[in-house]
């Protein structure tokens, strides 16, 4: 039996407010600041992921809940207008959608995000149809939804057993405890995404080429984000790392989640890891010419286009003293 979805995408979904320009220093005592610009957009980790998945052209079903107010029917909107099937969202009209402002400078950001409805998110919720009609399925923002990530073993394990891909994408720990249940999930992770500062906060190594093989170690395969430096990922003994191409950055709002759209659609398409990586790349690449998480996200075919410019390499064999 084939496929409803190529990708099921869980978890949060919020608008998002981005501000370009924005001053080093908040003033405070009702001072008006004027900044550059500003959007609102798409937010949340993974349905801005599951947007820019869409966008590649990956049948893309999103699980999640938002609030019933103006902000849930924006989000609602917006996905099932980027082509991404919503009929597994619910609403909760006694919880507010959550909210995120990101102050974007050049290529960094703050984040303030009020989390709304989006821990209020169980597996428990996610459709068993969904699952089970996914060729792959993949969650966001592990440490902001503690009720997801308590059941999330079972979900991944139910993933499998319909012959299903699993990734899991952990996003910042607020708390910066970096576990939160994470060593229980990974022996059912296929594919592990993370930046270069929370590998070195889960693995408690700095280099990342180290931490991406003591990962490894731990069952996933890592996919090491590391901005305008490309990527790396570690398949247990080999390392592959692909450099970014240039582009005239706007913000680089969600393009780690475009990123790992990217890499999975490869993985979807049967490409090896190292062009899994340099679609990844691309993707993420491309995603940052534009204001906000959604609105410069690539097709496929310009993807592809700018993974003719990248040269992976492979590494050599990486084998960190005391890696488990």
């Amino acid at each position: 039996m084939s496929a409803t979805f190529d990708l099921l995408v869980v978890g949060d979904a919020n608008p998002d407010v981005v501000l370009h320009g924005a001053p080093e220093r908040l003033a405070y005592g009702q001072a008006e600041q004027l900044v550059e610009g500003g959007a609102l957009t798409v937010g949340g980790s993974a349905a801005i992921m599951a947007c820019a998945a869409a966008r590649l052209g990956l049948r893309t079903a999103f699980a999640g809940l938002v609030g019933g107010d103006a902000a849930g029917r924006f989000m609602l909107d917006e996905l099932g207008r980027r082509g991404v099937d919503v009929s597994g969202v619910g609403v909760r009209d006694d919880l507010a959608t959550g909210l995120t402002v990101a102050l974007a400078r050049g290529d960094d950001r703050a984040i303030v995000t009020f989390a709304g409805c989006v821990d209020a998110l169980t597996a428990e919720m996610v459709d068993d149809r969904l699952v089970s009609g996914a060729r792959h399925v993949h969650v966001s923002s592990f440490y902001l939804q503690a009720r997801l990530a308590a059941g999330l073993r079972g979900l991944f394990e139910a993933a499998r057993a319909a012959g299903a891909g699993t990734s899991l994408d952990l996003n910042w720990d607020p708390a910066e405890g970096w576990d939160g249940g994470l060593s229980e999930v990974l022996p059912v992770v296929d594919v592990l995404f993370v930046n270069g500062a929370e590998a070195a906060a889960v693995s408690g190594v700095a280099d990342p080429v180290v931490a991406a093989a003591v990962l490894a170690a731990r069952g996933p395969l890592p996919v090491i984000k590391l901005g305008a430096a490309g990527a790396l990922a570690h398949d247990g003994c080999r390392l592959v790392r692909v450099s970014a191409p240039a582009v005239t950055v706007v913000d680089t709002v969600g393009a780690g989640d475009t990123f790992d759209a990217g890499f999975l659609c490869g993985r979807l398409l049967g490409y090896e890891v190292s062009r899994c990586l340099a679609l990844g790349v691309a993707c993420g690449s491309l995603s940052a010419r534009g204001a906000g998480g959604v609105a410069a996200q690539p097709t496929l075919e310009e993807a592809r286009a700018a993974v003719e410019g990248l040269a992976p390499r492979l590494g050599d064999v990486v084998r960190p003293e005391g890696a488990p």
